[in-house]
């Protein structure tokens, strides 16, 4: 009788895990920029700063680099080096617009069919600096064009993670020196 019950159970289960991992979220007091041109977003990104997870801990050189792909979505390649490994590490991954193509707010996927938020909150006129952040108050980066950017600007991003709820005293500031 138990026996009957198993396998809706594990259908359950699955659909739930399927819908959760296709949903992309945005921490409470953070907001998408509207008006996103994907085109002007497109290209070579430096993570000027960030908070720290398992799959970048250790990676110094970090760059995020997006195109299109023929599907509509975006390819994303990241690459880092790995200073105790003293090798590249790279990871390509793909992201989709989870409402409208002209809001920032896109869900990434590396691993199949398991997709979390990446979210755009800030971005220049130029596209030159953005402040991205993930589903919840554990992801944030601060990305430039170059490996530097300009103190007023990240000082504005910085107030910006505070105001929404970021620790940016846990930040990694990223070093850049290696040629790629």
């Amino acid at each position: 009788m138990k026996n009957r019950y198993i396998i809706p159970a594990l259908v359950g289960a699955g659909v739930a895990i399927a819908l959760y991992s296709c949903k992309a979220t945005i921490p409470k007091k953070a907001a998408a920029v509207t008006n996103f041109d994907i085109s002007k977003y497109l290209g070579k990104w430096f993570e000027i700063a960030r908070l720290d997870f398992k799959y970048e801990k250790g990676l110094s050189n970090v760059t995020a680099e997006y195109s299109l792909n023929d599907n509509g979505t975006l390819k994303v390649d990241n690459k880092g080096y790995d200073v105790r490994k003293d090798k590249w590490e790279q990871s390509i991954g793909k992201a989709k617009f989870v409402k409208k193509d002209n809001v920032g707010m896109l869900k990434v996927s590396f691993f199949g069919p398991f997709y979390a938020g990446y979210n755009v909150i800030a971005v220049d006129e130029n596209y030159k600096y953005a402040l991205v952040v993930g589903e919840n108050l554990k992801y944030m980066w601060i990305l430039s064009r170059e490996t530097t950017m300009p103190e007023s600007v990240k000082a504005d991003f910085l107030i910006k993670a505070q105001d929404i709820g970021y620790n940016v005293s846990d930040l990694v500031w990223v070093q850049h020196d290696k040629a790629q």
